[in-house]
C-alpha cells in the first residue's frame, strides 16, 4: 500500500512539474510578430494593387467616350481646340524637296515618299517634317514640343505616353508657337502643358481611327530610318517648294484657324 501511495504521489509531482514547465514556457513572440508583419506587407502589397486596378479602371471608363465607332467616328470633335482640315493623301516627293505646308507643324499634304518610323519612337532632335507627315498618313499621331519650354518632368510625362506605344511618335520642334502641338491626320490641337487631359483624349481618339486617316492596314516601322532619321530644316522653304495647292481643301472642325494666322515657317 505504500508503495502504491508513493508512486501515486510520484506521478503526481511529474504532472505538476510538467504543469509548471509549461505555464513557465515563454510565447513565441518572435513568429507571432513575424506572422503579422507578412500579413501586413501581404495586405499592403494587395492593397496597392486594387488601387492600380481601380485607377487604371477608372481611367479606361473616363477614355471610353473616346474611342472610334460606327455611331462616333470622329470622337475628336469634341475636344476643345482641335483644327481639322481636309486633306488628299498619296502625293509623294523625294528629299531634298520640301513642301510649302499651310500650318505649322503641319498635319497633312503632300510628304516625303519615306515615312518616320513611328511605332512609339521618341526622337531626341527635330526631325524632317515631310517624313513625319506621312507617318500621320499611316494613322499615327504625332506629339511635337517646343524645346525651349518644355523641359524636365514636363517632357518625362509626354516620353511616358509615347515610348514603346504603337502608332505614336515624338520629337522636339524648333519655334513651336505653343509648348505642346498633337498632330493626326487632318487633326492639330496646341496646348500649354502635358497634365492636359486633352492629350490622352486627342490620342485616343485619332491613333489608327480607321475613320480618319488615308492608308488604313499601312504599317509604322521603318526601323532604318529611327535609326538616322532625316535631318529637319529649319528655315522656311524655298521658292521650289511643293506647293499644297488643292491638296488642302475645305476647313472645318471643332476650331477653325484660318492659314495665314496659324502658318509659320514650316521648318519642314
Amino acid at each position: 500500500m505504500t508503495s502504491g501511495k508513493k508512486t501515486k504521489a510520484a506521478r503526481g509531482s511529474v504532472a505538476a512539474a510538467r504543469s509548471s514547465v509549461v505555464a513557465k514556457k515563454p510565447k513565441p513572440w518572435g513568429t507571432i510578430l513575424a506572422v503579422v508583419a507578412v500579413l501586413a506587407l501581404a495586405g499592403t502589397v494587395f492593397g496597392y494593387a486594387f488601387g492600380q486596378i481601380s485607377e487604371q479602371n477608372a481611367k479606361e471608363a473616363a477614355l471610353a467616350k473616346w474611342v472610334p465607332s460606327e455611331e462616333n467616328k470622329d470622337p475628336s470633335d469634341q475636344i476643345p481646340g482641335v483644327v481639322k482640315r481636309e486633306y488628299k493623301p498619296g502625293k509623294h516627293i523625294d528629299a531634298p524637296k520640301r513642301v510649302a505646308y499651310d500650318f505649322s507643324p503641319p498635319f497633312g499634304g503632300p510628304h516625303d515618299n519615306a515615312w518616320a518610323d513611328c511605332n512609339g519612337v521618341v526622337y531626341p532632335t527635330a526631325v524632317r517634317t515631310e517624313n513625319v507627315i506621312h507617318a500621320l498618313e499611316h494613322g499615327s499621331v504625332w506629339v511635337a514640343y517646343n524645346p525651349d519650354q518644355v523641359t524636365g518632368e514636363a517632357l518625362d510625362k509626354l516620353k511616358a505616353k509615347v515610348d514603346g506605344q504603337p502608332f505614336t511618335i515624338m520629337s522636339p520642334y524648333p519655334g513651336l508657337d505653343k509648348p505642346i502641338s498633337l498632330q493626326a491626320w487632318g487633326h492639330q490641337l496646341k496646348l500649354e502643358n502635358a497634365d492636359d487631359e486633352r492629350v490622352d483624349q486627342f490620342v485616343q481618339s485619332l491613333r489608327r481611327n480607321q475613320y480618319t486617316y488615308p492608308e488604313v492596314g499601312a504599317t509604322c516601322d521603318n526601323p532604318s530610318f529611327a535609326s538616322a532619321p532625316a535631318p529637319f530644316a529649319p528655315e522656311p522653304a524655298g521658292a521650289d517648294a511643293e506647293p499644297m495647292g488643292d491638296e488642302a481643301e475645305s476647313a472645318r472642325g471643332a476650331a477653325s484657324t484660318a492659314p495665314s494666322s496659324a502658318a509659320a515657317p514650316s521648318g519642314s
